[in-house]
């Protein structure tokens, strides 16, 4: 029997971001894998998207803080196999020359604060192994105007994840990166229209999925594309 068969019966994943858009998807598609999901939220409207599951646990948390932090990865108990971390920002219409600093350091805090928190704290639980996912940008390879901060805090998230996959070897924790293209959301499509091409939640999640799984066990440190037709 396959260790991703074992998983199915007795390993939990944390997912920050579950109640979000991206997030509700790949809430629901490790919870049709067998996983036990533990979903952190701060957002008391958003818990709509996020259907009930006897495997699912929801935990109020705000995860910028470090003890309400290690609050919600105790939740996940002793067996926290694998964490995503999907919480993060975007800000474009900030042109360099314009944007004062305090603009451009914020999109590192959205970006890298809670990523770094989580990732410590499941770190010192994830004592048999595991998987981490961080969720990166495309324009962390193909920055674009406007968005200095987004596209430099998003390249610092895959440098933060090599660094996680060189750490983790020892104890056995992979660590891997996607780097989705724009994702289908309702506020994407209203924003960019109906003929714009992208990803699908579902897709997406699909790809965090087998990253969690013993099917990548061979893949850490990986920066995975998923543009879709994008």
């Amino acid at each position: 029997m396959g260790w991703s068969r074992k998983l199915a019966r007795m390993a939990t994943a944390l997912v920050t971001g579950g109640t979000g858009g991206l997030g509700a998807a790949v809430t629901r598609t490790l919870l049709d894998r067998g996983w036990d999901v533990v979903v952190p939220w701060i957002v008391e409207r958003e818990l709509a998207r996020v259907t009930e599951h006897d495997r699912l646990t929801l935990v109020q948390a705000d995860l910028f803080d470090p003890d309400q932090v290690a609050a919600a990865v105790d939740a996940a108990g002793d067996d926290l196999r694998g964490v995503v971390n999907l919480v993060g920002g975007f800000a474009d219409g900030q042109p360099v020359k314009d944007t004062p600093v305090e603009d451009f350091e914020a999109q590192f805090r959205l970006n890298l604060r809670p990523a770094y928190l989580v990732t410590q704290a499941a770190l010192k639980a994830m004592t048999g192994g595991g998987s981490i996912v961080f969720v990166s940008s495309r324009a962390a390879r193909r920055p674009f105007a406007g968005a200095a901060g987004y596209c430099a805090s998003k390249a610092a998230v895959l440098a933060f994840a090599e660094v996680v996959a060189a750490e983790g070897r020892a104890q056995g924790v992979r660590c891997n990166a996607i780097l989705p293209s724009v994702i289908e959301t309702p506020a994407n499509r209203e924003a960019m229209g109906a003929d714009a091409k992208m990803v699908p939640p579902a897709q997406i999640a699909a790809v965090i999925a087998h990253l969690l799984s013993d099917d990548s066990a061979p893949t850490s440190g990986a920066a995975v594309p998923v543009y879709g037709d994008a």
